[in-house]
């Protein structure tokens, strides 16, 4: 009990969740026999996998890509596609997002790369400066779901035995749902802030499709190496890594040999704050499982749920309060080892359980008050994160709306998956 008081006491006063859950830990030791240097070596082996060194290189492959001068590339073709229809500027944000997301698989990059383009870009044809930001930051959600996508590597580490080409490709529809759904809303509810823009020629969607098609072809580049059995998703990662800097030096001739240090360091210092935290909740999961606290969790939980979908219910109503307060991957390796063996117990599918959790917790990343993609946009916008929260809303009911065909279509995630034989 003071390990979890501990912890909570450090979370409410804002200490990183690595330090509270590292302190909690060395707390609940303190009284047990068991040696501190039990953690030094847990937090070790629990990064001592092949498997999460494809997060270092997927971080470092974004961030080749983004110092190429992708962006504007991609923000041109996305203009080509949807840019004629009513409330165009918004759609092209949407659209945006879900090729960026194909690239960098990472929420806080697609806020932080689009949102300095696409904020003041809006404000000038006439939309709200906050909606601007809202919608940027609600556009993020689809970047950790469409492949590569860091969550979908670190679920199947916790839950060791899931497939990661499955969960890659499981993550593509949800990722467009939101997208149509996002769409919808800007069409009905934005289209009169900015007039509607001629229908570009097919010489200037060609252009812009010629323009673009270094950076589309990576996820397909990605995802069909490893789906086609020629790479693991550890080696895929450093191939797109490999690929990110040959087309930017020599294909785009936009990354330069003086950036690479810059991007380095960046690479660096984002891995390292995913790193820590997985190490850290190693150390954590062991002691739990070591207590028993999975296990005599899942047997309450299933002496009082028997049905499949009211755990699923109760599961998205946990997480999403979770993710008010806690960071996505910090939350999934906490819950995972408890949730995922219940959900195993009732029959869900893997895949299908794994993209609701992640599509819970990256909802997270936009809702108040601990959102990481709220704080970045309004970073940009400058419009305060009270205001940002409001306009956010009706947007974030939108991914509730596509969240619940997501957990209760089971089809709508798998089957991809089992098109392609999983």
């Amino acid at each position: 009990m003071t390990g979890f008081i501990t912890l909570f006491v450090l979370l409410l006063i804002g200490s990183p969740i690595a330090f509270a859950i590292l302190l909690a830990v060395l707390g609940y030791l303190s009284q047990t026999p068991f040696s501190v240097s039990l953690v030094s070596q847990r937090l070790f082996s629990g990064l001592d996998s092949f498997a999460i060194l494809a997060i270092p290189l997927f971080v470092l492959a974004g961030e080749l890509m983004n110092e190429s001068g992708i962006t504007a590339r991609i923000i041109k073709f996305a203009n080509a596609c949807v840019g004629h229809m009513k409330a165009g500027l918004a759609h092209v944000n949407i659209w945006a997002s879900v090729i960026f997301a194909g690239l960098s698989g990472s929420a806080v990059a697609d806020t932080s790369a689009l949102g300095r383009i696409f904020i003041p870009e809006m404000e000038r044809e006439g939309y709200p400066r906050d909606f601007a930001a809202a919608l940027t930051a609600a556009s993020s959600v689809i970047g950790p779901m469409i492949p590569p996508s860091i969550p979908v590597i670190i679920y199947a580490l916790i839950t060791s035995g899931v497939s990661v080409p499955a969960l890659f490709l499981a993550g593509v529809a949800p990722g467009i749902l939101l997208a149509i759904g996002l769409s919808v809303y800007v069409r009905v509810k934005a289209a009169h802030y900015a007039p509607m823009h001629d229908r570009l020629s097919l010489k200037a969607r060609l252009i812009a499709l010629k323009e673009a098609w270094v950076p589309l072809c990576m996820p397909i580049f990605i995802v069909g190496s490893i789906l086609t059995g020629i790479v693991t998703p550890t080696e895929a990662a450093a191939l797109a890594a490999g690929y990110a800097l040959l087309a930017g030096m020599f294909v785009l001739k936009s990354l330069h040999l003086s950036a690479l240090p810059r991007v380095f360091i960046r690479a660096m210092r984002d891995s390292s704050v995913i790193l820590i935290i997985i190490g850290v909740i190693s150390v954590a999961n062991w002691l739990l499982t070591f207590s028993q606290v999975p296990q005599k969790v899942s047997e309450m939980v299933l002496a009082e749920i028997t049905s499949p979908w009211v755990f699923l219910l109760a599961v998205n109503l946990i997480l999403l309060i979770v993710g008010l307060f806690l960071e996505g991957i910090a939350a999934m390796l906490i819950l995972l080892p408890i949730l995922h063996p219940i959900a195993m117990h009732l029959g869900l599918d893997p895949v299908h359980f794994g993209i609701v959790v992640i599509f819970n917790l990256m909802i997270g990343l936009v809702t108040p008050p601990m959102g990481i993609c709220l704080f970045v946009s309004n970073s940009i916008a400058n419009v305060g994160v009270g205001a940002l929260s409001r306009r956010i809303m009706p947007l974030f009911v939108v991914e509730l709306i596509v969240l619940a065909i997501v957990t209760f279509i089971p089809e709508t995630v798998t089957f991809l998956p089992r098109l392609f034989g999983y």
